[in-house]
């Protein structure tokens, strides 16, 4: 185990302990997220935080599983999803066996869980392309980063300390986004149908979407 970890858990109560150690593999780790409250808060909570405020946004989601899957021996890893006319998203992204699943948190039904079947970290990003839309029904996903390894974060104790969040966001902000649609694919794109609409906003929190029309 390490420091980060020993640390974040002398922090729990007996209850917050019990959560934590529930989350035994990737996909539990995602059945925790699911149950939060996606909260519409612009403030970002460390993983500590998320566990005793009980709800979080896609970034603090991240941070969560990023520091339980740590927990179980992967590296905690964050990836940045771009987007335009839309909210950018993060994933704790995860490898088994040489193979890239994500963990994540979203109003969006779509936006969540993969499991590690992946070849590349390309094809894991591209697989959220048609769940990846605005309320106006665009689809919006444009490119990624490459995993950002929050160990280097560790003297900011990013676990426990809300604060250290904000250095997370600014480095995410400095890495090289890696495109895969062309201006004529953009061009071309063509709205998501009304049935997906409705299932991928199912139990969204719709105080907490992007409004497009901001922009206009």
């Amino acid at each position: 185990m390490t420091k980060a970890v020993r640390l974040i858990e002398q922090r729990l109560n007996s209850v917050q302990k019990r959560v934590w150690t529930r989350m035994s593999t990737p996909a539990r780790i995602q059945e925790f997220l699911d149950r939060l409250p996606y909260s519409a808060e612009e403030r970002y909570r460390s993983p500590l935080s998320v566990l005793q405020d009980e709800q979080g946004h896609c970034f603090d989601g991240a941070l969560l599983a990023a520091a339980a899957l740590r927990r179980l021996g992967f590296p905690p890893l964050l990836v940045y999803l771009t987007a335009q006319r839309d909210d950018d998203h993060l994933l704790a992204p995860f490898k088994q066996r040489g193979f890239w699943g994500a963990v994540g948190k979203s109003n969006f039904v779509g936006l969540r869980f993969r499991e590690p079947i992946h070849k590349s970290l390309r094809e894991l990003i591209l697989s959220y392309f048609e769940s990846y839309f605005n309320i106006k029904s665009e689809k919006t996903l444009r490119g990624y980063t490459r995993p950002l390894n929050l160990t280097q974060f560790d003297r900011f104790d990013w676990m426990i300390e809300d604060a250290a969040a904000d250095k997370i966001s600014d480095r995410l902000d400095d890495l090289k986004v890696f495109s895969f649609l062309t201006k004529r694919m953009i061009a071309n794109l063509s709205p998501v149908d009304k049935r997906t609409y409705r299932a991928q906003l199912m139990g969204a929190n719709w105080a907490g979407l992007y409004d497009p029309t901001k922009e206009e």
